[in-house]
């Protein structure tokens, strides 16, 4: 087995790898400079070239707010560039897991959502995201969706880093209160998908770390967590206004990773520690 890995210096691409590295599974690790993912012939001959067995497609336009102004980019990176992947595994006969994301909810309610809920996206990023997820279940059979939530990872911006450098320079912060979602560990999450890429067990998963909160509690857990004394100030979502509209609820349910025999991922306290003493172990807090 070898596995192609897209947007392999983004948060999850790269752990990821980290993970293919530790089972002694061959990999390639491909980024923007390796093949453009709007030019759908570029990514046939790349991955034509290679012949993985599995392509985990972490590479995606992800930045939400400007998604609203920049539909068009978003669309070819996300909707277009996932349907040229998806056709390429069908012409390789290789399984495809492709990552999407809670915002292809409407975070109407307080109830955890199914994998197989309807989708009702509020902001573009997260239509693209759910269209994304169309073209691979009208192309493949052999796939596996996993949406997960607040990501964050050694690789890239995220919004654990942005909290410590905040509340380094600042004595206090505002965070939004009324958003509810489960903080999700990067790391973790690339440990479920090595698991499943050597499986048949196909479909849609949700995949977060265990627990719920709000932006502002887990900010509040971040500064106990890294020593930081920045008060954390709950606001309503309105006092903070954004150019893309964000779901209110975001709590997703993982009992189908029960029903399929995969591990769960750990609460996101413990991840949080984890990565915390990850980030200092590479010099980077």
């Amino acid at each position: 087995m070898k596995v192609l890995v897209t947007g392999v210096k983004g948060q999850l691409g790269y752990d990821v790898t980290r993970h293919l590295q530790k089972r002694n599974i061959p990999f390639k690790g491909v980024d923007v400079e390796d093949f453009d993912l709007t030019d759908a012939q570029a990514v046939q001959t790349a991955l034509l070239a290679y012949a993985p067995d599995v392509v985990v497609h972490c590479a995606a336009y992800t930045a939400v707010d400007k998604a609203e102004d920049n539909r068009e980019l978003c669309y070819q990176v996300n909707v277009l560039g996932t349907r040229a992947v998806a056709r390429a595994c069908r012409e390789l006969d290789a399984k495809m897991i492709f990552i999407s994301t809670d915002y292809v909810f409407d975070g109407q309610g307080q109830a955890f959502f199914q994998p197989d809920d309807p989708k009702h996206p509020i902001n573009y990023y997260g239509l693209t995201k759910s269209q994304a997820e169309d073209e691979i279940r009208n192309t493949l059979e052999k796939y596996f969706i996993v949406r997960v939530s607040w990501l964050f990872g050694i690789n890239g911006a995220n919004f654990v880093k942005t909290m410590l450098r905040l509340g380094k320079e600042r004595s206090d912060l505002n965070v939004v209160c009324d958003q509810i979602g489960s903080p999700t560990y990067s790391f973790d999450v690339a440990r479920l998908l090595c698991d499943m890429l050597t499986t048949d067990r196909y479909g849609i998963y949700h995949a977060t770390n265990e627990g719920v909160c709000s932006w502002a509690e887990f900010a509040q857990e971040i500064m106990m967590q890294a020593g930081l004394t920045a008060v954390v100030h709950p606001i309503p979502s309105e006092q903070f206004p954004s150019r893309a509209k964000r779901p209110a609820n975001s709590r997703m349910s993982k009992n189908k990773l029960d029903d399929n025999g995969f591990a769960r991922l750990p609460g996101w306290h413990d991840a949080l520690k984890r990565y915390i003493g990850d980030l200092k172990e590479n010099d980077l807090l």
